[in-house]
């Protein structure tokens, strides 16, 4: 798959001048876009329309996630997290753990006045099992945004968060109600002192020994060290979405923490950020992230 968006001023450019025999040319020659009708015309191929106008929306888009309001934005994202096929769980911790509590609340009453649900029933039909207790559970906490922490109350639940993570993995975690109850409410402060604990005493870092259960891994992630989670999520998304997770979080972390994840992708992926971005997209779009990556970059 080739760059995502368009040369637009080169496209116009070329268009403005080109006259009917000059368009005619172009169809003819053009076999790969234009098809041969029986009633002897060059009409598009239903695919390559399709893929241009979503060229043309990529820049579109972006500019309508910037302009508009931050609950409202986010509220769409939710919806979309579990409307997709399969779901984006890590969409929805993204949201529900890298917003701060006032900014989430504002995206369930945003999601409340949009479809007359609440975000907590709206994933408690979406969602069974295991996943259903973590995401309702992250999406309907309210943690405390201050630096007081409990000190000892950091090395019992290192301690606990290790046991269930080294004593039968899996099935342990993922019945575990102190597990749950630690992530989800404890304050981010408090969880960045654990994760430390956590590589001292055991000389691991947390998300690694969690790596095969990927939606704690996000979780602690997006709770920990969201860098590290948005540098991922840019980078190893299917083809058809690779975009939109690199506008999605461009837009919604220019003003946040840009600077982090931008230093972050380059320690990562040995090469700027910014590089990544003229090398997937085109026109008034790579203009447009490229712009909007340097003045987080600035702030």
């Amino acid at each position: 798959m080739g760059p995502h968006g368009v040369e637009e001023k080169s496209m116009l450019e070329i268009l403005v001048k080109c006259n009917p025999a000059d368009l005619t040319t172009f169809r003819k020659n053009s076999t790969y876009i234009f098809l041969d009708d029986e009633y002897c015309f060059e009409k598009w191929d239903p695919f390559h329309m399709k893929s241009l106008e979503i060229k043309f929306l990529h820049f579109q888009r972006a500019v309508i996630q910037r302009t508009m309001h931050p609950w409202e934005r986010d509220a769409l994202l939710v919806r979309k997290s579990l409307e997709e096929k399969p779901p984006l769980y890590n969409l929805l911790i993204e949201l529900a753990c890298t917003r701060t509590s006032d900014e989430f609340l504002g995206a369930r009453k945003a999601f409340q006045c949009l479809y007359s649900e609440s975000v907590e029933e709206f994933v408690a039909v979406k969602v069974q099992g295991f996943q259903r207790r973590l995401l309702v559970a992250l999406v309907s906490t309210y943690r405390y945004e201050g630096m007081r922490i409990n000190e000892a109350a950091i090395k019992l639940e290192c301690q606990k968060l290790a046991r269930a993570i080294k004593t039968d993995h899996r099935n342990k975690i993922e019945n575990d109600d102190e597990v749950l109850r630690i992530l989800t409410t404890r304050s981010k402060h408090h969880l960045k002192t654990i994760h430390k604990c956590y590589k001292e005493d055991y000389d691991s870092n947390l998300e690694e020994d969690l790596d095969d259960i990927q939606i704690l891994r996000d979780t602690v992630n997006c709770l920990c060290a969201p860098p590290i989670y948005f540098d991922t999520a840019m980078s190893i998304c299917p083809a058809e979405q690779e975009m939109e997770a690199l506008t999605r979080v461009i837009v919604t972390r220019t003003d946040v923490d840009m600077k982090d994840i931008a230093a972050e992708f380059d320690r990562k992926y040995g090469a700027p950020l910014i590089e990544r971005i003229e090398a997937a997209a085109l026109g008034n779009y790579r203009d447009f992230l490229v712009a909007l990556v340097k003045s987080g970059m600035a702030n």
